[in-house]
């Protein structure tokens, strides 16, 4: 998906001509450095995105908006943050300030039990929020790792909560997004209760490519950010029952796998896996 981010354009100087002497390119240096250490450094303002031009708004905000409303939606996002590939956005414990729409990237959510292993509890994409796990307590109780390079909105959630008083659309959208997150929550006890391995998986690509459809992305082929070890920490499968279950349904024509390339072939033979299952 094509950010709407403005774009910073960084003018290098051209090489010095072989016929220029010494003395004029040793001036053309010193000017070059001198006008690099006179830009401003650039502050993470200046590449906020109004809410209102975000490629992603149908996704984050609620539909039909006069502008108006999106000029006092604008006043919310207080800025954008930057997540490295591995970092994280929050750890467990973190206090609890904001709320945070994914804008690019991949996140993975994931906590730890008392023996060290990580648990992974959900994945996040674009237009998805992060954060809500600190509400109830005031604190994380997860972490969000970035899975690539990701920018998120940051979304202070006392704001949120006084805007939605005055601003009816906002606070349905909100509860709306928390309504989703039980229904997902109700899906994942069904699959990790009642399906087998093959279920599992199948029902796994299947909403993972109808998210990613739904944000303009190819509904037959993906790239898993994700590694195999993760998916089966999720799917609570081990990594090599996740292998074998790719190999299988590539074997059976349902996928086209080359490593974290999938092309879906067979959709309702996926789909008919999960079928007797679905409730």
């Amino acid at each position: 998906m094509r950010s709407t981010t403005p774009e910073v354009m960084f003018m290098t100087a051209s090489p010095a001509s072989r016929n220029t002497d010494a003395g004029r390119a040793s001036e053309t240096a010193t000017a070059t450095r001198s006008t690099m250490n006179s830009v401003a450094p650039v502050r993470a303002e200046a590449f906020k995105v109004a809410c209102s031009n975000c490629n992603l708004r149908e996704l984050c905000l609620p539909v039909g908006l006069s502008d108006p409303d999106l000029e006092r939606l604008d006043t919310l996002v207080a800025k954008r943050r930057s997540v490295t590939r591995g970092d994280a956005l929050f750890r467990a414990g973190d206090s609890f300030q904001s709320l945070y729409a994914v804008r690019t990237g991949f996140f993975k959510t994931c906590v730890s039990s008392e023996d060290g292993r990580d648990q992974v509890t959900g994945f996040q994409m674009a237009g998805e929020l992060l954060g809500l796990d600190g509400i109830s307590h005031d604190r994380h109780n997860c972490d969000a790792i970035a899975l690539e390079d990701s920018q998120v909105c940051v979304i202070p959630f006392g704001q949120l909560e006084e805007l939605s008083r005055d601003f009816t659309p906002l606070q349905h959208q909100f509860h709306k997004i928390m309504s989703r997150e039980i229904v997902r929550d109700h899906g994942m006890m069904l699959l990790l209760g009642s399906m087998r391995a093959e279920e599992r998986l199948a029902a796994f690509l299947l909403n993972l490519t109808q998210r990613l459809q739904a944000r303009g992305f190819s509904a037959s082929s993906l790239i898993l950010r994700m590694t195999r070890e993760e998916i089966g920490s999720y799917l609570g499968l081990k990594l090599e029952t996740v292998s074998r279950t790719f190999s299988k349904f590539q074997d059976d024509g349902l996928l086209e796998v080359k490593q974290r390339h999938i092309r879906i072939l067979d959709e309702a033979g996926l789909r008919q896996l999960i079928s007797s299952t679905a409730c």
